[in-house]
C-alpha cells in the first residue's frame, strides 16, 4: 500500500519500476534509454524509489532444481485461538526456520499458508514434527507436496494492477 505522504509516482517511475523488476541488473544508461531520460535524472529517479521504499531489494531468480535435489511444501496452519499473543508467538517461533522461505497471514478455513523447500520431505517432516510438538499454538497443519511449478514469479503486473498516468 502506497502511502499517500510519499511523492506521487507517474508513468516513468512505473516504466522504471516495470523494467528493474524483470533485469535488476540493467545498467542505468540503457535504462535511462528505455524510458526516454538522460542517465542522471535516471539515476535519481530510481534512487528515489529506493528511498521511499518503492524498491525493498534486488535479487538474482536463481534455478534451484539445477542447483541441488529439494522438495517444495505448501502449508496450511490454523492456531487454537485468536488471541494478538498466540499469533506473535506463531510468527515469532516460525521465522527462524531457514527452510520457510515465505509465510502469509490469510483469511478463510486456515490462519497461514506456509512455503517450505527443504532437501527432502524426510527434513520437512522434521520439521512440521517440531512445529506441532513445539509451542507454537498451531491447532492443525496441513502439508501439500508441490509436485510441478507451472508460473514461477516474475515481478507485479504493475500496468493492471494500477492506473499509471
Amino acid at each position: 500500500m502506497v502511502d499517500n505522504k510519499q511523492h506521487a509516482l507517474d508513468r516513468i517511475d512505473y516504466r522504471i519500476l516495470d523494467i528493474l523488476q524483470s533485469d535488476a541488473r540493467i545498467n542505468n544508461n540503457r535504462l535511462a534509454g528505455l524510458v526516454h531520460l538522460s542517465p542522471s535524472a535516471c539515476l535519481n529517479r530510481v534512487r528515489q524509489l529506493h528511498e521511499k521504499g518503492y524498491i525493498l531489494a534486488s535479487r538474482a531468480q536463481l534455478d534451484i532444481s539445477r542447483l541441488c535435489h529439494h522438495v517444495v511444501v505448501l502449508c496450511t496452519v490454523t492456531l487454537q485461538d485468536h488471541s494478538q499473543k498466540n499469533f506473535k508467538n506463531f510468527e515469532k517461533s516460525i521465522l527462524k526456520i531457514p527452510e520457510l522461505v515465505e509465510c502469509n497471514k490469510i483469511s478463510g478455513q486456515f490462519d497461514y499458508l506456509l512455503r517450505f523447500i527443504c532437501t527432502d520431505l524426510d527434513s520437512y517432516h522434521a520439521i512440521s514434527e517440531q512445529l506441532l510438538d513445539g509451542d507454537t499454538g498451531i491447532a492443525s497443519l496441513y502439508s501439500h507436496v508441490v509436485l510441478d511449478q507451472i508460473k514461477i514469479f516474475a515481478g507485479y503486473p504493475l500496468s493492471h494492477l494500477k492506473r499509471i498516468p
